[in-house]
């Protein structure tokens, strides 16, 4: 299969009974302390276990085999959510490998949507080391967080949508793990807008493989490190983000820890480190739209217990 517009639009029909049509919030750079600018917000915060990490979830479990032993999937912690939850939904046995740095409200979410976890290693990829071997003496299905066409397909439905609510945008901005998210919505628009990658300075995967030329080790920490920390983006995103993805920039920790907080602030909305990090980039001048952009930021993620920011 194919990431065309086509099987996206396919697999937007396919999951659209197990997901939530997020909403957009139209707003103003100047409620969240910038210069006046009309901004709009698309909460995939709000989608089925907290980020839009959902999307892939129900695309791989809904079109692939599943074998008695169940699917399994590494992650920070939002994929693993989102499997979890899927496989909650759909009745399918599911093991989840999550790295020490996953987060507390990562780690209870999974826990309460039933499935096995197992928690080691220090990085993302030490668990996808350790699902590697459970696969191997099971035969569960891996479920990749990034580097998986299904998973693709899923995220790319996200563009779909954008679209959809927000025809008049010329920019959209995004933050980068391992690349499956922004991989997907720039194969849907296939260049006919602005698409912007974002990363924690700390953990710049996409923007040293751009560099690069193809996808290289890079550092893994940050603020935002168990969702935004992969070692190296996917081999599948990579040449859709070389050809689609107009301008990579970084961020630093500081930045997305003041995001988190205007978010709350000025719109009431909660997200976690990752999914603060898009807005970090306009609110932190690390872009800077020109006069006739109209920009829209995502806002991807919000499993965290950094509710009350003071």
């Amino acid at each position: 299969m194919l990431i065309t517009s086509e099987t996206m639009a396919d697999t937007a029909r396919l999951i659209r009974p197990h997901v939530r049509r997020t909403p957009v919030l139209r707003t103003d750079l100047a409620d969240f302390g910038g210069p006046a600018l009309p901004l709009d917000l698309k909460l995939e915060c709000l989608q089925h276990s907290g980020s839009f990490k959902a999307r892939g979830a129900f695309a791989n479990l809904l079109t692939r085999e599943i074998p008695a032993a169940g699917v399994v999937a590494a992650s920070g912690g939002n994929h693993g959510a989102a499997v979890a939850y899927a496989a909650k939904q759909l009745g399918i046995r599911a093991t989840i490998f999550v790295p020490e740095v996953a987060s507390a409200a990562k780690i209870a979410l999974i826990r309460q949507y039933g499935a096995d976890i197992v928690i080691g290693g220090a990085r993302y990829a030490d668990a996808l080391a350790a699902s590697e071997t459970f696969i191997a003496e099971h035969g569960a299905l891996a479920v990749h967080a990034y580097d998986q066409m299904e998973t693709l397909l899923g995220q790319g439905t996200l563009g779909h949508e954008i679209e959809e609510d927000l025809p008049e945008v010329t920019t959209l901005l995004v933050a980068v793990g391992g690349g499956g998210l922004i991989g997907g919505i720039a194969a849907w628009y296939a260049s006919r807008i602005r698409i912007v990658a974002v990363e924690p300075d700390g953990a710049p995967t996409l923007h040293d493989a751009l560099r690069a030329g193809k996808p290289v080790e890079a550092p893994a920490g940050s603020v935002a490190s168990d969702s935004l920390a992969p070692r190296q983006v996917g081999q599948l995103m990579f040449p859709i983000a070389r050809d689609h993805v107009a301008e990579s920039v970084l961020v630093t920790d500081d930045a997305i820890i003041a995001a988190q907080k205007a978010l709350w602030n000025g719109a009431r909305v909660v997200a976690e480190p990752g999914g603060a990090t898009a807005l970090a980039a306009i609110l932190s001048g690390a872009y800077r739209p020109g006069p006739d952009e109209r920009v829209a930021v995502l806002v991807c993620g919000s499993n965290t217990t950094a509710v009350d920011f003071g």
